[in-house]
């Protein structure tokens, strides 16, 4: 049974008071002041779940996690170069989580540098929404070994969302619920879903493909998430609550000032709900910009750090690097196999690019990135019309790139495979080549005589049949010659001729092709004067061939009808 959330910020002005003592005691007790939040709903709390829908969130008005983090941060500003590679239980961020919440920083980096998307932030509400996947507990793909479901959104306590996915991820076809490490409800993974880890799949319970999508999702138009305001924004778009922001607030900048990585499964839960609260679960609020929130308000909300005065900017702190040990550093990287890259123009490549990832003893390395990039003049791309992706190493140390599809460009090309998260990097270089479509026989379709009168055209068009290995040979080269008798024939000078487009007389014809069910119907065909019987050779890209006559003669002419003999005039009579 897929786990369901508990143990949240109970709704109420006497938790959100508790909540904003919590941050603001804090913020009182780190070195460098949190930075103020942006005030985009107009101040005050928000009105009770379940009275609007909550279309258009993330989340979809799903309970989140209201734990703050310890008043003793994980590093004072300034010393992170001495952290060591143990810290608090609460800095630690399993090995997957924290390796996936990385990966979206840099592909986002690479695809939409101008919204500065820090990885803290990504890892400030995946505490927030699921404890880190549950405390890391994902297997060697990043997928959670069950489900992570938040509660039926069916108006009750919650936002009223019916289904729209059929029960696809969240198993409920009546209403629709959160789902995985990042709590994406159905209808916003269905528009922002992503495939980070390149297995074909947009799976919200993979911590690649939920993290890169809640990045993209925070990046969405022209925000800046190094700017503050635009920061507050992208958060309270996720989940318009001001308490949902203090928290995730809160989690960001403790992230800020250090974190290392514990095995995955070890990471530490949410210990329970905050001071003062019960153990009914709390929605999360909608993200319309209109002000709306957990619980009915009895009074004015809690103040935001930055009223009444401007709040210093933080001195951005160094995030500490944890000491690796030999067993999970990565050392190199060898091939695992793969065979020869070739395909026809068109086709897959059978054969599918394996690497193998090594510590620094030399065994196997699970979770190591590898991206493999078709480089070259080739149209040749990934399965999804890709030139590059990336596949996270197996528990074997492997990675296999997925399958590769020819397009019609024949020539070599190369794929490189790179592993590593530092330079130098470790490069693999795999030679593939693309040829051309091939026919390994040839054949006329009919068998009536081809016979035209000296100036004239063949009244009957020549049309021939291309297969391969007895199959349909589509989009197969053929080049038409006529050919001399020779025992080593060349293209003839004399007879049967086609015309190109400027009706120029020619007698070979190249660039054919033949068509989806591997035939070609050759031009008209012409007869000069020269009467006699010729051959047409047709080859094909592969080496087919066939050799077809081609009769010029002049028609024959009927036979003189004889004349009539005349009757002799008879002799005049005598005159009497």
């Amino acid at each position: 049974m897929a786990a369901q959330f508990g143990r949240r910020l109970r709704r109420g002005a006497t938790t959100t008071a508790v909540a904003a003592a919590a941050v603001a005691a804090l913020s009182a007790s780190q070195a460098a002041p949190a930075a103020s939040l942006a005030d985009t709903s107009g101040g005050g709390d928000q009105q009770a779940a379940g009275a609007e829908s909550g279309d258009g969130a993330a989340t979809g008005n799903s309970p989140y996690y209201t734990d703050l983090p310890p008043l003793v941060t994980p590093d004072k500003p300034g010393a992170s170069s001495n952290l060591p590679v143990t810290g608090s239980a609460e800095s630690g961020i399993p090995a997957s989580i924290l390796a996936a919440y990385k990966q979206a920083e840099q592909t986002i980096a690479g695809t939409d540098a101008a919204c500065r998307l820090p990885w803290q932030l990504l890892a400030a509400i995946g505490k927030v929404e699921s404890g880190q996947a549950r405390g890391g507990r994902v297997d060697a793909n990043g997928t959670t070994f069950s489900p992570i479901l938040g509660p039926a959104l069916n108006g009750q306590g919650f936002a009223l969302i019916k289904d729209t996915d059929g029960g696809e991820y969240d198993g409920d076809a009546t209403h629709d619920r959160a789902v995985g490490p990042m709590q994406f409800i159905p209808s916003t993974w269905a528009t922002w879903g992503q495939d980070a880890n390149a297995d074909g799949r947009k799976d919200p319970n993979n911590i690649y493909d939920a993290a890169l999508a809640a990045g993209r999702y925070l990046c969405a138009g022209t925000r800046d998430l190094a700017v503050a305001a635009d920061l507050d924004r992208a958060v309270l778009s996720y989940n318009h609550s001001q308490e949902y922001l203090r928290t995730v607030r809160s989690w960001f900048d403790y992230y800020k000032r250090g974190t290392h990585e514990v095995p995955d499964g070890t990471g530490a839960l949410p210990t329970g709900p905050g001071s003062g609260s019960g153990s009914s679960p709390s929605p999360s609020p909608s993200p319309k910009p209109s002000p709306s929130g957990p619980g009915p308000s009895t009074g004015p909300g809690p103040s935001k750090p930055g009223d009444g005065g401007t709040t210093p900017k933080p001195k951005p702190p160094t995030t500490p690097t944890p000491k690796p040990t030999p067993s999970n550093t990565f050392g190199s990287m060898e091939n695992a196999g793969t065979g020869t890259l070739s395909a026809t123009a068109g086709g897959v490549f059978t054969e599918r690019i394996k690497v193998r990832a090594k510590n620094t003893l030399g065994a196997p390395l699970a979770k190591v990135s590898v991206t493999f990039t078709v480089t070259g003049g080739t149209d040749t791309r990934f399965a999804g019309g890709r030139t590059t992706v990336k596949v996270a190493t197996g528990a074997d140390g492997t990675a296999t790139a997925p399958e590769l599809k020819a397009g019609e460009k024949t020539g070599g090309f190369k794929v490189t495979a790179v592993a590593g998260t530092t330079e130098p990097r470790t490069t693999l270089t795999y030679a593939a080549s693309v040829t051309a479509r091939q026919a390994d026989k040839i054949i006329r379709t009919g068998d009536k005589a081809l016979v035209a009168a000296p100036g004239a055209e063949f009244a009957d068009a020549v049309e021939v049949k291309a297969t391969y290995k007895d199959a349909v040979a589509a989009g197969v080269a053929v080049t038409a010659t006529m050919i001399t008798d020779d025992e080593k024939p060349v293209e003839n000078g004399k007879g049967p001729y086609f015309k190109d487009a400027k009706g120029k007389t020619v007698r070979t014809l190249a660039d054919l092709k033949t068509g989806a069910d591997g035939l070609l119907k050759l031009p008209k065909i012409y007869a000069d004067d020269a009467t006699g019987t010729y051959k047409l050779r047709l080859t094909t890209e592969g080496g087919a061939t066939v050799v077809i006559e081609l009769t010029i003669e002049a028609t024959p002419t009927a036979p003189a009808t004889p004349a009539t003999p005349t009757a002799p005039t008879p002799p005049a009579t005598p005159a009497a």
